[in-house]
């Protein structure tokens, strides 16, 4: 069971980037897919969250309006597309999944808080230069 992220790399401020995010081992079909970051020196931080058994997708506040997340069930695969990028959303990013209502409680509380996913993955760096 294997997730990992790609796309990452260098852009400037305003610009965009496509990360995606590879399951193998497992289908992704009805499990609830999050991606994350984690930024040197501060705390992890959940980005959004691809509910599994609905159209419903969260966003923490400082993405919604920029970043579209989404899958692709037949290719076994979730994006995150991130434009207007800016320099505070430089981090290492990496995507998990979980079969549980992990996104319904995330948005139940706007907040990821403790929520644990089960399956994690790589992650990708992303550097937004000023």
């Amino acid at each position: 069971v294997q997730l990992q992220a790609s796309g990452g790399g260098l852009v400037q401020a305003g610009g965009s980037l496509r990360l995606s995010c590879a399951a193998s081992g497992f289908t992704l079909d009805y499990y609830d897919i999050a991606w994350f970051r984690h930024a040197p020196g501060k705390e992890r931080e959940g980005v959004a969250c691809i509910d599994g058994k609905s159209d419903m997708i969260y966003y923490t506040d400082s993405v919604r309006g920029r970043f579209v997340a989404s899958r692709d069930n037949a290719k076994n695969t979730v994006y995150l597309q991130m434009n207007s990028l800016r320099p505070e959303d430089t981090a290492v990013y990496s995507c998990a999944a979980d079969r549980g209502d992990n996104c319904f409680f995330i948005a139940a509380m706007s907040s990821f808080g403790k929520v644990a996913f089960n399956y994690r993955g790589q992650g990708t760096q992303v550097t937004v230069s000023s």
